[in-house]
C-alpha cells in the first residue's frame, strides 16, 4: 500500500517557505548580486507548490503535465545556470547542458505517444548532467581558497543540498515505474524524497544566513 506522508508534505512547504522568506528578508542586500534570482526563483517554487496543491484539492486538476514538461525543466534550466554560467563562468557548458535537457524533454514527449514511455527520462538525464556541474563546483572549491571559508560560500551550501536532493533520487527518478511495482521500496525511498527535499531547502536557507554574496 503506498503511503503519501502528509505529515511530510506540510513540512515540506514549511522548508519551501523557510528558504523563501529567508531569501526576501536578504533580498536588499542582494540587489546587485546574481543571487537575487535565487530569491526570486524560492518565490516562484514556494508559489508553484501552493497552487498545485490548490488545484489538485480544490478544483480536482491534474498537474503532473505541468510539472513533467515545464516545472522539472526550469528547475534544472535554473541550476545550470547558478553552476555552469554564474559560478563556473562556462557560459558554453550552460547552453550546451540546457539545450540537452530540452532536447531530451522533446524526446521523452515523442516516446510518450508511442508504446515506450520512459517518464523520467528527462528527471534522470537532467540529474546526469546536473551531477557533471557538482563534480566541477566541488573540485573549483577544492582548488581554491574558498574551502578553507567554505562556511561562508553559498554555493557549498547549494552544492549540499542538490546532492542530497537530486542526485539522491537518481533511483527514484529513473527506476520509477519499475519501483511502483514494490509498494515497500517506493513508500521508503518516497519518504527519503521529501526528507532531503526539506533539507535542501533548509540548506539554501542557510546560504542566505552564512553565505556571502559574489
Amino acid at each position: 500500500m503506498y503511503k503519501q506522508q502528509p505529515f511530510l508534505l506540510d513540512l515540506l512547504h514549511i522548508c519551501e517557505f523557510i528558504a523563501m522568506i529567508t531569501g526576501i528578508i536578504q533580498l536588499k542586500s542582494l540587489k546587485n548580486s546574481y543571487w537575487k534570482w535565487f530569491v526570486y526563483y524560492l518565490i516562484y517554487i514556494f508559489i508553484y507548490e501552493i497552487l498545485s496543491e490548490i488545484a489538485k484539492f480544490g478544483f480536482d486538476l491534474k498537474v503532473g503535465t505541468y510539472l513533467s514538461y515545464i516545472q522539472i525543466p526550469i528547475e534544472f534550466i535554473f541550476l545550470y545556470w547558478l553552476y555552469a554560467l554564474k559560478s563556473l563562468k562556462n557560459k558554453v557548458m550552460f547552453w550546451t547542458f540546457s539545450l540537452l535537457n530540452i532536447g531530451s524533454l522533446l524526446l521523452e514527449y515523442n516516446l510518450s505517444q508511442t508504446e515506450f514511455t520512459f517518464k523520467s527520462l528527462n528527471n534522470t538525464f537532467g540529474t546526469l548532467l546536473l551531477l557533471i556541474l557538482v563534480v566541477l563546483e566541488f573540485s573549483k572549491q577544492i582548488k581554491s581558497d574558498s574551502i578553507l571559508n567554505f562556511k561562508q560560500d553559498k554555493m557549498f551550501y547549494i552544492n549540499i543540498g542538490v546532492i542530497l536532493f537530486y542526485i539522491g533520487n537518481m533511483p527514484f527518478f529513473g527506476w520509477y515505474i519499475p519501483i511502483l511495482k514494490f509498494p515497500d521500496i517506493w513508500n521508503g525511498y518516497y519518504i527519503y524524497f521529501l526528507i532531503s527535499n526539506c533539507i535542501m531547502y533548509l540548506l539554501f536557507a542557510s546560504s542566505f544566513i552564512w553565505g556571502k554574496s559574489t
